[in-house]
């Protein structure tokens, strides 16, 4: 079987035309920069090709990792968090917390503008906090200890708690989905199950809504109103400088052609290449491999509103027939760049733990038939959604299929982009009107580090993440591990936490991977953080 990096030589001549193109555009080019005036220098175009297509530009309504990533460029947050994992000030110049740890007083960076040049104001936070609290898991949370928010002056203002809570500074410093990124007030007010429209942003670019091409192109430009801190950046937190006129993200589907449009300069940025590829990615001297020291875990999530998988006898057959290994293997191909991890929360990290996982994870099918057997399943589908154009986990709902069909499970793949993907598994209902029973993601391990930030382990019902596990006894554990304050205490309850998550079977575990970033050797200072950051880069 040929690999499917072994190019015919249509594939191979394909890059060569469009080498010669190039290069007679290059020559244009520097015919251009000459004929600039003495001191005047070329504009530099940074182009990157994300993850997938960008179709949903409003990060608070959509966890995904391609808006998060438009986010960060056109956005600022109140904290950053640092590549230790401090949170620092970020939009915030000075605060303050009473000695009952029950008013926290915050103090605007002076000269904060948005693109269109207005002043960042208190009610613009206010406004933003208050949208995204509806929204993200950890924002949630947070407010379920607000007793309000009150603006002091344009420049101040405060959050006053019901009790204390100790995640105030970790909430408003989060750098996963969804980030309490700060917009005007205006757009903030739109209501938090409905998408935004207006773009004006906070953060060091702004986004060309004019030359935006669904499915092929997205432009920023350096945002002149933009003033950023005088720290260097690290990860979220420090200077977010803007060394380039222009970013470009050109949207390529196909992986092989990614990988080669990075090889031939059309691009300078690979977000996320193949795990097939990198082996010669490495090997070329116009490419450098970013290994990334941060792990991202695969996620299978279970619709729970609808059949069969609103029976949780079903959902727990379905994590006896599941096995972590095959994913992993298809998936991310070289053993160097994934591990198994039974836990729910990243392996390595402070609550890791294997409670709960007794009998799950196996892959024994017999034992799934049995309980399927026991259920009465009526052979209901289960439709899984696979992305096409995600090379990252576009072979992992033929897995979960495989092994699903093996424990006795009808299935039924139904394939689309990641985009609609992402727009159809907001949809409740019916698989007949649109509905779903399975998909599978990625977080980055941060983003399900504790009970409270992990999107999966939210079981509060409406509220919840997509899939809408509704239990109880688990909002009253995670109720609980965010009043303790003793470590022993707080890792038991996340055991705990854990425990009732795999009983109810709100999500499947199915281990951890390691996702490298390509970019031409022409490009420096790309910042190594568990989110994509567009900030600091030169390009020569």
């Amino acid at each position: 079987m040929r690999k499917s990096h072994d190019l015919t030589a249509a594939q191979q001549f394909r890059p060569r035309v469009r080498q010669a193109a190039l290069k007679r555009l290059w020559c244009a080019a520097l015919c251009a920069a000459a004929a600039l005036a003495p001191g005047q220098a070329a504009a530099v175009t940074l182009r990157i090709t994300p993850q997938s297509n960008l179709a949903i530009l409003d990060p608070i309504w959509t966890t995904a990792t391609v808006t998060r990533t438009h986010g960060y460029m056109i956005y600022d947050t109140l904290f950053g968090t640092d590549a230790e994992g401090q949170v620092r000030p970020q939009m915030v110049d000075t605060w303050s917390v009473s000695a009952d740890k029950r008013l926290w007083t915050f103090t605007l960076r002076p000269g904060l503008r948005f693109s269109d040049g207005t002043p960042v104001t208190s009610a613009d936070v206010i406004a933003s906090l208050e949208r995204w609290g509806q929204r993200d898991n950890m924002g949630q949370e947070l407010f379920k200890f607000v007793a309000r928010l009150d603006a002091v002056d344009a420049h101040t203002f405060r959050i006053r708690l019901k009790e204390p809570y100790g995640l105030v500074l970790e909430s408003l410093g989060k750098l996963g989905a969804n980030v309490p990124f700060i917009m005007p007030k205006r757009v903030a007010e739109t209501p938090a199950d409905r998408q935004i429209d207006d773009f004006t942003g906070s953060g060091p670019y702004m986004f060309k809504q004019d030359e935006w091409k669904p499915g092929a192109l997205v432009v920023y430009v350096k945002n002149p109103y933009y003033k950023p801190r005088d720290e260097p950046p690290s990860g979220t937190a420090g200077g977010k400088r803007v060394y380039v006129d222009r970013v470009e993200w050109h949207i390529i589907a196909d992986p092989q052609t990614q990988v080669n449009a990075l090889i031939s300069g059309e691009i300078d940025v690979l977000e996320q290449p193949a795990h097939e590829y990198y082996a010669m990615l490495r090997r070329d001297p116009n490419i450098r491999v970013l290994d990334n020291k941060y792990g991202a875990m695969v996620i299978l999530r279970f619709n729970q509103l609808q059949p069969p998988f609103n029976d949780v006898r079903l959902r727990r057959a379905a994590l006896v027939a599941l096995s972590q290994k095959p994913f992993l293997q298809a998936q991310y191909v070289s053993s160097d760049l994934y591990r198994t991890c039974r836990s729910v929360y990243p392996c390595g990290s402070a609550y890791a733990s294997e409670r709960g996982m007794n009998g799950l994870l196996g892959g024994d099918f017999k034992r799934a038939r049995s309980m399927l057997e026991q259920a009465r399943y009526d052979g209901t589908p289960v439709v899984i959604l696979q992305p096409t154009d995600l090379a990252t986990i576009s072979r992992l709902p033929l897995v979960a299929a495989q092994q699903l069909r093996f424990a006795g499970f009808k299935v039924e793949l139904q394939s689309m982009d990641w985009q609609t993907l992402v727009s159809r598994r907001a949809n409740r209902g019916p698989v007949a009107q649109g509905g779903w029973n399975v998909f599978l993601t990625t977080f980055n391990g941060l983003d399900l580090d504790n009970p409270v930030v992990n999107p999966a382990l939210n079981a509060s019902c409406g509220q919840a993440w997509v899939g809408w596990p509704c239990d109880p006894e688990l909002e009253r554990l995670r109720a609980q591990f965010v009043r303790a304050t003793d470590p022993v205490d707080k890792k038991r309850i996340a055991e705990q936490v854990q425990e009732r998550a795999l009983e109810i079977a709100t999500h499947a575990p199915l281990g951890e991977y390691f996702q490298p970033v390509a970019v031409r050797k022409n490009v420096t200072g790309y910042l190594n953080a568990p989110v994509y950051l567009y900030w600091n880069l030169r390009k020569r």
